[in-house]
């Protein structure tokens, strides 16, 4: 039973990925710019204008991210004479080596310049200087890049390297040696 699990576990993943692809060079396609190097955790979804969309050499995207290109809203407004003509769309511009994490949104007319990171859940709405860590709903300046590296540096799991190429000995090693240490609880 587990055989079949995992066989049709790595076919859905296979053609998931294939999917994902395919989108990919589609909206490639339509206009979509995208740098060198760019790693694709999941393929993010462009929305519904691609073109209007440019991402920067060796930028990483984690999985769940979409793009919001124009705004929709506009649709309940054309029912007033006043607002029939409104049209609403934006350019998404994300620089050289930054990363989106998980569950992310970015709205229309929106900057990354380089060296950024948006944190996992946020909606990004406003752009971003280089150098610096957004996250929230809406996203909001957290910290620099280095500040947040000093932080991570701060709380580092050392393992050792050669288990990186040989994944089970790698997470056979993680759960043996993780301290079961959290965060402290804030006052309320």
């Amino acid at each position: 039973m587990l055989f079949l699990y995992r066989l049709i576990l790595k076919l859905h993943t296979s053609y998931q990925f294939m999917i994902q692809r395919i989108y990919l060079k589609v909206c490639i396609a339509k206009g979509l710019k995208v740098g060198k190097n760019v790693r694709f955790v999941e393929v993010p979804e462009f929305g519904t204008e691609p073109f209007l969309i440019e991402i920067g050499d060796e930028t990483t995207f984690s999985n769940n991210i979409r793009f919001v290109n124009h705004d929709g809203g506009q649709n309940a407004l054309h029912f007033f004479e006043k607002y029939k003509d409104v049209r609403t769309f934006g350019r998404i511009k994300i620089g050289k080596q930054c990363l989106i994490g998980a569950d992310t949104i970015i709205m229309p007319g929106v900057e990354m310049q380089d060296n950024c990171i948006l944190g996992a859940g946020s909606i990004l709405t406003t752009s971003m200087p280089k150098g610096t860590v957004f996250a929230g709903v809406p996203a909001k300046f957290i910290c620099t890049v280095e500040e947040y590296g000093d932080k991570l540096l701060a709380n580092n799991v050392m393992y050792p390297r050669e288990l990186e190429p040989t994944r089970h000995l790698l997470e056979a090693h993680i759960k043996a040696n993780l301290p079961h240490t959290y965060k402290p609880v804030k006052k309320l």
